[in-house]
Order: C-alpha cells, then sequence, then structure tokens
C-alpha cells in the first residue's frame, strides 16, 4: 500500500576512528522539499547524501542530519619541530655564554613544554573510507523511517477505504432513492390538479408532463455513474505501491465535483441529507491523502 510522508528513523555507526549518527524525519509537503545538514568540513557528503536520499523519498518535507565525532587520539600524529628547537637550543647556548649560566639542568621533557616545539597534526581522513561508512549509516537511518512510512501509510489507507466503502453506500441509497422522489413528486402534483381541475383528462396529461420535466431535471444516473468510476480508481490506486499522492488529489476533486452536482440537482430532503454525508466523508478522505506519498 501507499505510505505515509510523516517517518522517523535513526541509526549510528562507531569504530575506533569516529562515531557517526544520522536521523531522517519528514512531514507532508505537495512536493519533496529535502534538507541536509552535515558539518562544514564533510561538506563533500551532501551531494552523495541527497542521491541516496531521492532513491526513496518521492514528496514530502524532509530533514536529514548527519553528526561525525572524532575520536580523540584516534587519527592524531605528534612529530618534533626540528628547526624550533634548533633555534631554542641555540638561543639557550647564546644566553648560557653570555651570562655564564650553566645548562645541564635543561631536560628533554622542559624542551618538549616549548612552544611549538612539538606538532599534533590531525592525519586527514580518507574521503572515501568516510563517505561509505556515512552512506551505510544512512541507508540503516531509511530503512527504518521506511518501516514507519508503511506502517502510517496502511493506517491511513484503510481508513480511505473504509470511508470510499460508506459513500459507496450512500450512492447506492442515491440511486434508488431517485426515482422514488420522481413518484412521491407525481402524486404531489396530481393531488394539486385534482384539487383545481375537474377534467380528468386533463389533469392527467398535465400530471405526465410535469413528472417527465421534474424526471429529467433531478436525474442523477450519469452522476452516479461517474462517482462509482471514481470510487473504484480510489480503491485501487489506495491498494497500490506507487506514489499516487498527488493523483488522489484531483481525484478527490472529481468526487467533489460529482457530489456537488447531485446535491443541486436534488429536490428531495432524504437525498440532500445524504449528500451532506458523502462530502463529509470525502472532506475525511482529501484529509488523509495529504499525508500520503
Amino acid at each position: 500500500m501507499l505510505k505515509s510522508m510523516t517517518g522517523y528513523g535513526r541509526a549510528k555507526f562507531e569504530d575506533e576512528n569516529r562515531e557517526i549518527s544520522v536521523e531522517v524525519k519528514s512531514v507532508n509537503h505537495r512536493y519533496l522539499d529535502l534538507n541536509i545538514k552535515v558539518p562544514r568540513l564533510y561538506a563533500y557528503l551532501e551531494d552523495m547524501v541527497k542521491k541516496t536520499a531521492q532513491s526513496v523519498l518521492v514528496r514530502g518535507k524532509a530533514d536529514i542530519y548527519i553528526s561525525i565525532k572524532e575520536k580523540e587520539g584516534g587519527d592524531v600524529s605528534i612529530s618534533p619541530n626540528m628547526p624550533v628547537v634548533e633555534g631554542y637550543m641555540k638561543a639557550a647556548k647564546a644566553i648560557s655564554e653570555r651570562f655564564g649560566m650553566d645548562m645541564s639542568g635543561l631536560t628533554l621533557a622542559d624542551i618538549m613544554k616549548l612552544p611549538d616545539a612539538v606538532a599534533a597534526d590531525r592525519e586527514e581522513a580518507d574521503a572515501d573510507i568516510i563517505s561509505a561508512q556515512v552512506n551505510n549509516t544512512l541507508k540503516q537511518a531509511l530503512d527504518e523511517y521506511e518501516n514507519m512510512r508503511s506502517v502510517e501509510g496502511e493506517r491511513l489507507c484503510a481508513d480511505i477505504l473504509e470511508r470510499g466503502k460508506l459513500i459507496g453506500t450512500y450512492v447506492d441509497f442515491v440511486e434508488k432513492r431517485s426515482p422514488e422522489s420522481v413518484d412521491e413528486y407525481k402524486e404531489k402534483i396530481s393531488q394539486r390538479m385534482t384539487e383545481i381541475l375537474d377534467d380528468t383528462d386533463v389533469t392527467q396529461q398535465r400530471i405526465l408532463a410535469e413528472a417527465a420535466l421534474f424526471a429529467d431535471k433531478v436525474s442523477v444516473t450519469e452522476e452516479i455513474v461517474r462517482l462509482r468510476s471514481h470510487l473504484k480508481q480510489l480503491d485501487s490506486m489506495v491498494r497500490g505501491t506507487a506514489a499516487v499522492g498527488r493523483k488522489l488529489d484531483f481525484l478527490v476533486q472529481e468526487l467533489n465535483r460529482e457530489a456537488n452536482t447531485i446535491g443541486s440537482k436534488a429536490n428531495d430532503y432524504d437525498i440532500a441529507k445524504t449528500v451532506v454525508e458523502i462530502k463529509a466523508e470525502i472532506e475525511k478522505i482529501r484529509e488523509q491523502i495529504q499525508n500520503l506519498e
């Protein structure tokens, strides 16, 4: 069945060098609005993340948050800055000779404490390795996200199908009631004309003419046929797997159009009341499909 546009998924990865976490969440939106947030240092990952996400997402406002935390010392290289150390040693020797100071107390620990005597550099991480790690973690988050969307989508689809069946029963009632309303109108006309006219033949002719005009005016046969056709399409599309959210928007508009036409033609209280119920269910379906992909 169709999937909901609302979902959430999260996944983590950790090794001796770094921790990676990915969060994916989305809400309903008319089109696909993808917002990707990665640390500035890893901005090169954005295109890869976008392609992977677009292979899953079709519609919705989706946010993807990626956190990459390098572990302390995991890729740090410490090396002596020999030109600086040599400069310190020459300076110390010059000071010793100038002022007659003893350098014998100078230790290696003292030298390493001097500013810039040693350099701690973070080795540049392999971009391909990080890309693969992030992509795998993203796919895991998307799997969880898709599972949640599927569960929510099934709930929404079940509700829509149930409301479609209910509308079908209302349409059955309208189809049955429409000819009855013509007969009732014919009876009312007959009574009124009988009270006014004494000539039975004339009255009967007028009754038939009036009834024929009324029947033609209130006929909703075409609208009922189209409504049933739209309901069949609704059932088929909701039971499918393709993303048809925007098509469903259009189909609901057509359902509402036919219901309005029946309502405008109806000169009967029961039919008018039933049309109100039909439109109420159509509106509920419209609300539900706003969350479907």
